[in-house]
């Protein structure tokens, strides 16, 4: 049962369909364009795209604002829940608003997952504890 379940969870990128949703897909990121920066809605925001590629075949990822420093060429990420569309007659994913990128695996770009991390609070200590050491 535990690999049906995973097997569900990983969709090729080469069976994608245009308006295809709620789609988990897993690949290593194997180009990035540089971001450029729109105004929509009075809102600026960014995009980047990139290739995102696993053994079926490539397709294009829209990175989108924050997205965009998170990953770097290399990564295997996986898109929980992701959004197939089709921009200038070419098919293409994104997050969209509902998925999330998340690393999948050791890649090139595993450190960047550290980086990420909040750094812990540290709790200082009082002049009682401060006396005992």
């Amino acid at each position: 049962m535990l690999q049906q379940q995973t097997a569900e969870f990983k969709m090729k990128i080469s069976e994608l369909k245009v308006n295809q949703g709620n789609v988990d897909v897993e690949g290593i990121i194997k180009s990035i364009a540089e971001a450029r920066t729109f105004n929509k809605y009075g809102k600026d925001l960014k995009v980047a795209n990139a290739v995102l590629e696993d053994e079926s075949g490539n397709i294009k990822l829209s990175l989108w604002n924050d997205d965009i420093l998170k990953v770097k060429e290399g990564d295997k990420i996986k898109i929980i829940n992701g959004y197939v569309s089709e921009f200038n007659g070419i098919k293409q994913i994104s997050s969209g608003k509902y998925g999330k990128i998340e690393f999948a695996g050791a890649s090139a770009g595993a450190s960047a997952t550290a980086i990420e991390e909040k750094p812990k609070a540290v709790r200082k200590r009082s002049a009682v504890e401060e006396k005992e050491f």
